[in-house]
């Protein structure tokens, strides 16, 4: 059996750094088809740096606070973005991904002092650091404040872990469902219509019940 491979990729002043998430994997395409495996992988970031160039733009630390998509420990916040440019270019994901696929991960450093210290971050299949892991990047700086990397994820459930080597250790995690029916957004989505429903079958059962419409309905009768 072929292992999987997973690529990680940062962007600094401008250009695109790669390296290996797992770096047992055997290299499957090769030839042509690796150049424009690559290519594509190149745009694909570019595209997402941009994107993500937009996205802190427009959030301020007020609003990251309350985005659900950002881990805090103390003063100290980072924020996870999810990208499948394949699949939909302009879309961004945090912990509920649609399909499975290659996926690019983006974390944000949100405060400087983040950037002085030396960060990790490992995907795993399941919940516990000890489960399979699916991509894995050392520890290293990142002065510019992003973490960048890529991987396939297949259906079922994940969790990124993301270490920072500061005093004390900083320790975060995002549980990522990919492909999987997320019951409680669909709740939340019916509950609103449900209830509209619901006030309207007690004000049509008391409208019913109201002495003028019981006067009418007995003069309609024969």
């Amino acid at each position: 059996m072929a292992t999987r491979k997973h690529r990680s990729a940062t962007v600094t002043d401008g250009k695109v750094d790669r390296c290996f998430f797992n770096e047992s994997r055997e290299m499957q395409a090769k030839g042509t088809s690796s150049r424009q495996g690559s290519r594509a992988g190149t745009l694909a970031l570019l595209l997402i740096t941009t994107l993500y160039s937009g996205f802190v733009g427009a959030h301020g630390r007020e609003s990251l606070e309350e985005d659900s998509c950002v881990r805090r420990i103390g003063e100290n916040m980072v924020h996870l973005s999810a990208y499948q440019p394949q699949f939909e270019p302009t879309a961004q994901y945090c912990t509920e991904i649609p399909k499975g696929g290659d996926t690019f991960l983006v974390i944000d450093l949100v405060d400087p002092a983040m950037r002085d210290m030396p960060i990790g971050m490992k995907v795993v299949r399941g919940t516990s650091e000890e489960d399979e892991t699916i991509a894995q990047l050392s520890p290293a700086y990142h002065p510019d404040g992003v973490i960048q990397g890529q991987t396939s994820l297949d259906q079922g459930l994940y969790t990124v872990f993301i270490t920072a080597e500061g005093v004390p250790p900083l320790r975060y995690q995002y549980p990522l469902r990919v492909q999987m029916i997320n019951y409680a957004e669909i709740f939340r989505a019916a509950v609103g219509p449900l209830i509209a429903l619901l006030l309207l079958a007690v004000l049509g059962y008391k409208l019913m019940k109201s002495p003028r419409v019981q006067r009418w309905r007995s003069s309609r009768k024969p």
